[in-house]
């Protein structure tokens, strides 16, 4: 943890002692008062993973979500003194993980809360585990001054992986069934229709595969690079490129020269943006992807307001399958 973010949440949970009290999870049913009181009490770091959580839990349980617009950037958020009694009060918590929201473990550690915590990155197949982030995490510092620790060489944005969430949503239904077994059944089916539509997901990329196989997208951001590897394309963005872009940095003069002609000699089929942020080199990618007549798609990494995890995920995926098929 930074020395900024210590201080910080430092402050939050000091501003928040007498409300904090006795408030950490308790490991069943939150025993608040009102139309909720028998309901499970879920905090998650996105609306990603508090969509999926609301569609395993069902009426069992209630979600809060810390970042729930798209106006907010996870890489730059920083967390009130009431995200920190949210936190403390959950009976499960839902992250990331891998560095993309690091206030979250901030949150958990500053509150002292005993509640299970389920990290999404941890289901990925390339995640390092415990003993490799703590060798390879890298911090870096954004031109505005915003920490971000990443583990060198893994992509945390796992939830453009479908076969993550697979697993992601199988350990949600065990957590929750730990939590309130009384429920167990309707956390196991709704975890089994969610992974069936996954399955459905899987079979999409696998038509953008057998069509597309092996042709070249450029991302801004390494936001949606599963998706397009699941759909056996390649990524052609230079990694210096994506990753200056995706921490708030200058791209060196060199890389972006190389970008831009990767861009122009025709092996990129569509160039794929991150709708939340941009600069400068980002728009010099799309100017150049428009004058070659390339499309360009816009991903998000929050759930769009009306959308859930599974639709918006259906429509990224339709939308790369026409970009190609331009």
């Amino acid at each position: 943890m930074t020395t900024g973010r210590l201080s910080t949440l430092l402050a939050l949970g000091a501003a928040s002692a007498l409300t904090l009290t006795a408030c950490a999870g308790t490991g069943g049913p939150s025993e608040t008062s009102g139309p909720d009181a028998a309901t499970l009490s879920v905090v998650a770091s996105t609306n990603v993973y508090g969509q999926i959580a609301e569609e395993i839990g069902g009426d069992a349980v209630t979600v809060t979500s810390i970042i729930a617009s798209a106006a907010q950037d996870p890489h730059e958020f920083e967390p009130t003194a009431q995200d920190q009694l949210t936190v403390s009060e959950a009976d499960l918590i839902i992250e990331n993980g891998g560095g993309y929201d690091g206030f979250m473990d901030a949150m958990i550690e500053a509150s002292g809360t005993t509640a299970p915590v389920i990290t999404a990155a941890t289901f990925n197949a390339n995640y390092p585990g415990d003993d490799g982030a703590a060798e390879t995490e890298d911090a870096h510092a954004d031109e505005d001054g915003h920490d971000h620790a990443h583990i060198e060489g893994f992509n945390e944005h796992v939830w453009y992986d479908p076969h993550t969430m697979e697993h992601f949503a199988e350990a949600i239904a065990e957590e929750l069934s730990t939590l309130d077994p009384d429920n167990a059944d309707l956390f196991e089916t709704n975890a089994a229709a969610f992974i069936d539509q996954i399955a459905g997901l899987e079979a999409s990329l696998d038509e953008i595969s057998a069509a597309h196989a092996g042709e070249g997208v450029f991302v801004t951001e390494p936001v949606p690079v599963y998706l397009i590897v699941a759909a056996g394309l390649e990524n052609l963005t230079p990694e210096a490129f994506s990753e200056a872009v995706e921490e708030g940095q200058d791209v060196p003069p060199a890389t972006l020269l190389e970008a831009l002609g990767i861009v122009e000699d025709g092996s990129v089929k569509v160039v794929i943006a991150n709708a939340q942020t941009g600069g400068a080199e980002t728009t010099q990618i799309i100017d150049t992807a428009t004058a070659q007549a390339i499309p360009v798609l816009e991903f998000t990494e929050t759930l769009p307001e009306g959308q859930t995890y599974i639709s918006w995920m259906q429509q990224n995926i339709a939308e790369l399958a026409d970009a190609l098929g331009a």
